[in-house]
């Protein structure tokens, strides 16, 4: 008589639990793919800004504001005029406004030669000028352009004058999703270059303080000088 020997219980739980493990692993998502708008560099940029330990003016640029349609971590990709998909595999490190910020904060004190001190205490004496952005459009067409769509302002809080102007920045993009993201941190790039001419408006504008405005009851207040949205070069190439 011939006996074999029977798998115990144990083993044959064992068993399935590996070939369980097996078909996840063979059916499992590829993995995540993130992007940032911010250069790995930016951290080095920022702090070999000239004068930035001494700077003639301060900036403080508060969180940016986006459509809540692209207020989210994965890329909203346009697939036509009236519909996007929304990409599970592809996306940003962090939500689209705070890489917008980021991005903006590191070429604005690079461009200016200052430090953002937007929630933090800053000294006395040193005008600060406070840059506030609302994106109204950030759209991604893979394979043809990037585009953000942004009214920005800068005020001066020690006059209270203040800059409102609108900037469209349309980049061509090639194939992929990484030469769509290099399109979107053109156009940040370029946006900032604007914002950093409307602040030095702003500082080369004659100074009429708001104390000097209403020192006198009933004196007529001297008018906000008229500054101009500086010109901003076509995009896109």
């Amino acid at each position: 008589m011939t006996f074999r020997r029977v798998p115990s219980l144990a083993t044959l739980g064992a068993l399935g639990a590996l070939v369980i493990a097996a078909a996840l692993a063979g059916c499992s998502s590829p993995p995540s793919r993130f992007y940032t708008l911010s250069p790995t560099d930016d951290a080095a940029r920022t702090a070999a800004a000239p004068g930035a330990g001494n700077a003639q003016w301060l900036i403080e640029l508060a969180p940016v504001d986006v459509p809540p349609q692209v207020a989210k971590a994965q890329f909203v990709v346009q697939t036509d005029a009236n519909q996007v998909s929304v990409l599970e595999q592809e996306r940003w490190s962090s939500m689209p406004g705070d890489e917008i910020r980021r991005a903006l904060s590191g070429d604005l004190t690079q461009q200016l030669g200052t430090i953002d001190v937007y929630g933090s205490p800053h000294p006395e004496g040193v005008p600060v000028y406070r840059v506030s952005v609302n994106v109204q459009r950030f759209e991604s067409w893979p394979g043809s352009h990037a585009l953000l769509d942004a009214v920005w302002s800068v005020r001066a809080l020690d006059t209270q004058t203040v800059l409102t102007c609108r900037s469209v920045l349309n980049e061509k993009v090639g194939d992929g999703y990484d030469a769509l993201v290099i399109g979107h941190r053109q156009a940040v790039e370029a946006l900032s270059q604007s914002i950093a001419s409307g602040v030095r408006a702003l500082a080369a504008a004659p100074r009429v303080s708001v104390a000097a405005n209403g020192a006198k009851a009933g004196a007529r207040a001297k008018p906000a000088p008229s500054i101009a949205c500086p010109q901003m070069a076509a995009a896109g190439g």
